[in-house]
């Protein structure tokens, strides 16, 4: 492995963006290419920001030598195609949540990433906030005892216009695969799988779930209490309740800068700032892998990830949502 990690971006859109502006925090990391469907897009995309290489096409940047990593950007319903190419290139996977919309699909990716001996991750970055990571160590340090209870929220705006990436049932579109995957993760982090699942949602014309509660019991008797949403802005928070105490997280849990932990009435504040939107801390967590030549990240594990799509899809399953057809 060289001193810097070469990352080729594969799609132009916002979060590809987000991404690359993030990467250039990580004194290690190298902007080496990007590649579209069309050389147009991805010559934009290299101007806007600072990328040595433009690729027209998503095989000429797998096939890239200088390329270490490949950071797979598309839609959802793209995930799949993107990643196995890369990975059959041999390259190094981040690919954006959730990994596929299908568990079979990504049960595949990940046996053949197993089995080239190459890395594959699902870019759930909230993971890999350094926040969050603190928490999950206080939870199980028993900072605040046994985990009673969780409840998290991540709603956003409506109405969305017609034709949103976020309404076309084709692409994925939904709340519950877009931003329903956050509380989902947040409660597994904390309480693993759990033993019963139920779900409601209003579903969309066009057949996304729009508006998602689920009710999540563990056979520890605990309890999770989950929505998301694209019809209202709710306030974004996520709690951990334990027999001894509890931690609130500030609003946008999935990416807080800070945290308070409750003993009793006696708060005790965290603060953990970062600088750009969070992105580089689930780059540097590849960058960690390779140079430890290890092909699946202890921080987001791919049997996690399995999982958390195994109970995205029974969700799914209770609300009537799917893309299959």
């Amino acid at each position: 492995m060289s001193d810097r990690i070469r990352w080729g971006i594969l799609s132009t859109g916002a979060i590809a963006a987000t991404f690359a502006e993030d990467l250039k925090l990580l004194p290690d990391a190298e902007l080496a290419a990007v590649g579209s469907r069309t050389a147009e897009s991805a010559e934009r995309f290299a101007a806007a920001h600072g990328v040595a290489r433009a690729h027209g096409s998503w095989r000429a940047l797998v096939e890239d030598p200088d390329v270490d990593a490949i950071y797979v950007a598309t839609p959802h319903n793209a995930h799949y195609e993107a990643s196995m190419l890369a990975l059959r290139a041999g390259k190094a996977v981040l690919c954006e949540k959730p990994l596929t919309l299908a568990v079979s699909e990504a049960e595949e990716m990940a046996a053949v990433a197993r089995s080239g001996g190459v890395f594959l991750m699902e870019a759930m970055w909230m993971r890999c906030i350094p926040a969050i990571r603190r928490i999950v160590e206080l939870v199980r340090e028993g900072a605040i005892g046994d985990v009673v209870a969780v409840h998290a929220d991540f709603g956003i705006q409506g109405p969305l216009p017609e034709d949103s990436r976020l309404r076309d049932r084709k692409l994925g579109g939904g709340a519950l695969y877009d931003v329903g995957i956050y509380p989902v993760t947040f409660a597994h982090l904390f309480l693993g799988a759990p033993a019963t699942v139920q779900a409601w949602a209003r579903m969309s014309d066009g057949g996304v779930d729009e508006n998602t509660g689920m009710l999540f019991g563990y056979d520890s008797g605990a309890v999770a209490a989950l929505t998301c949403s694209l019809l209202g802005d709710t306030p974004r928070t996520g709690s951990i309740t334990g027999t001894l105490g509890r931690i609130d997280v500030r609003r946008d849990f999935f990416h807080p800068q800070g945290f308070t932990l409750w003993r009793g009435d006696e708060p005790r504040e965290f603060d953990l700032p970062y600088e750009g939107k969070g992105y580089q801390f689930e780059a540097a967590e590849v960058h960690r892998c390779l140079r430890e030549g290890l092909l699946d990240s202890p921080v987001v594990p791919i049997a996690e990830t399995l999982d958390i799509l195994r109970l995205l899809a029974e969700v799914s399953g209770l609300v009537g949502l799917d893309y299959s057809s």
